[in-house]
């Protein structure tokens, strides 16, 4: 069967770390799904397609695979097979590119780290508002030196497998990537070059000195503004809304990934999870190259 151009893809994908997407399990899903169904591996133990014909619906399709996968450590990835390839791409940083929440390990610096990460997890989780805590938590850091950063990020930040391949496969293949954070600026400009973004958008800490005065510079960068980023840059580069994707983790990137073409929530909190257009709880970052139909040899490991 040759798939037609509004058939549906379904990428089933494990953690590299444990290829945990054997022939059985694809030919399992592929089976739940009807005899149609095409099958396509991109990355043997690790990443497959399953293609369906339509006029079945990508709700029903994920459905249906998430009660024959029930239980592996598999995550599901339900999308139209004309579109799936993006030529934007936004992404949160705090806990979905890097591993670490960078304004709770300044605070860890003033012996108040409990304290503002109880705030912080009340924020991801869309129970205070983003900007009137993000206010809060910087003025506990008034008087730390700023230099700190610098340490934060050499001993600290962890970057999350598979950002890096995917940021640099997007863009050897043409698309532009923004790293757009409610953290930042002194974190995601060296996190943003390292990991290989095109650009950085993010907030910035007022300085006395060289120490922070316990200000964020007005207005405060939060979910609408990343929302806004994303019409923006979509708008500049002359693009259609299904070419765009973008990733997060918390409830200031839901309208984010609400606007995008395909809205990826990352380990994410579990109203976000609910509300985005897919879901990753077990992959890495990769998964984000094979949802858009990347095979294991096309991805990029080198700077580009």
């Amino acid at each position: 069967m040759a798939s037609s151009s509004n058939s549906l893809v379904a990428t089933l994908v494990a953690n590299p770390s444990q290829p945990a997407l054997t022939d059985e399990i694809v030919a399992l899903a592929a089976t739940s799904l009807g005899h149609e169904t095409e099958r396509s591996v991109l990355a043997r133990g690790i990443a497959a397609d399953l293609i369906v014909p339509a006029p079945p619906n990508a709700t029903a399709i994920e459905n249906t695979l998430r009660q024959a996968l029930d239980g592996l450590p598999i995550d599901i990835v339900v999308q139209p097979l004309a579109t799936r390839r993006k030529r934007l791409f936004l992404a949160d940083m705090d806990s979905t590119m890097i591993g670490q929440e960078c304004i709770d390990e300044l605070a860890d610096y003033v012996g108040l780290k409990k304290e503002v990460s109880e705030i912080t997890e009340r924020a991801m989780r869309g129970e205070i508002a983003f900007e009137p805590a993000l206010r809060e938590r910087v003025a506990l850091l008034k008087n730390l030196p700023v230099n700190v950063v610098d340490e934060i990020i050499e001993r600290r930040i962890t970057l999350t497998p598979g950002g890096s391949a995917l940021v640099q496969t997007m863009r050897a293949n043409g698309a532009y990537a923004c790293l757009v954070s409610g953290g930042f600026t002194l974190f995601t400009g060296p996190i943003g070059a390292k990991i290989g973004f095109n650009e950085h958008r993010s907030n910035h800490l007022i300085l006395d000195g060289e120490k922070l005065a316990g200000q964020v510079e007005e207005p405060i960068l939060g979910r609408e503004a990343k929302l806004a980023t994303l019409i923006e840059l979509r708008t500049r580069f002359g693009l259609v809304p299904h070419e765009t994707m973008a990733v997060g983790d918390g409830a200031n990137d839901l309208a984010m990934l609400g606007e995008a073409g395909l809205g990826v929530a990352f380990r994410a909190k579990p109203a976000v999870a609910v509300a985005a257009h897919a879901r990753i709880d077990h992959a890495d970052l990769s998964a984000l190259l094979y949802a858009q139909g990347y095979r294991a040899d096309e991805i990029v490991t080198a700077p580009v």
